[in-house]
C-alpha cells in the first residue's frame, strides 16, 4: 500500500473522530469538520475516513441504522440503544479465545469478531418507566 501523506483535512477528520466518544456517523463527522473548515467537501471527509480506517487510525463500526466511526482501534464490543440509537463501548474485555476456538472448530481463519449488545440505554429506560417508580 502506498503511504498517504498526512494532510490538514485528514488531521481535522481524525481529531473529529477522536473528540467524539459516541461513535459518530460520517455525516456527523462531516458537520463537525465543516464547522471548522467551511470549504471542506463531504467527499474529502468520506475519503479521509476511509484512509484513516485503512491505516488503522480509526475503526469502522457497522450498525443497522448507519455506519459509525470509532477512535478505539483495538477489538472491543459495543452497546446500541434500540430507542435513541446511541452507541457506547462495552466495559468488558475482548475475548480472543472465542476467535481461536471457532477457528479450530470451523476451519475458518478468524481474524476477529464483532459483537453488539442491544437494549435500552439508561436515559431511554428511565423515560419508559411507569410514573411513580
Amino acid at each position: 500500500m502506498k503511504r498517504q501523506r498526512n494532510t490538514r483535512q485528514r488531521s481535522l477528520v481524525l481529531k473529529a473522530v477522536q473528540a467524539h466518544r459516541e461513535h459518530p456517523s460520517a455525516d456527523q463527522i462531516y458537520l463537525f469538520v465543516r464547522a471548522q473548515d467551511p470549504r471542506i467537501s463531504r467527499g474529502t471527509v468520506y475519503r479521509n475516513l476511509h484512509l484513516l480506517v485503512e491505516n488503522g487510525e480509526a475503526r469502522h463500526v457497522k450498525m443497522p441504522d448507519t455506519d459509525r466511526f470509532d477512535w478505539r482501534v483495538e477489538p472491543h464490543y459495543h452497546l446500541r440503544c434500540l430507542s435513541c440509537g446511541k452507541v457506547s463501548d462495552v466495559p468488558i474485555p475482548y475475548r480472543a479465545e472465542l476467535d481461536r476456538e471457532l477457528s479450530e472448530q470451523s476451519g475458518y481463519q478468524i481474524s476477529f469478531h464483532c459483537t453488539t449488545f442491544e437494549g435500552l440505554c439508561p436515559d431511554c429506560a428511565r423515560e419508559k418507566e411507569p410514573a411513580g417508580k
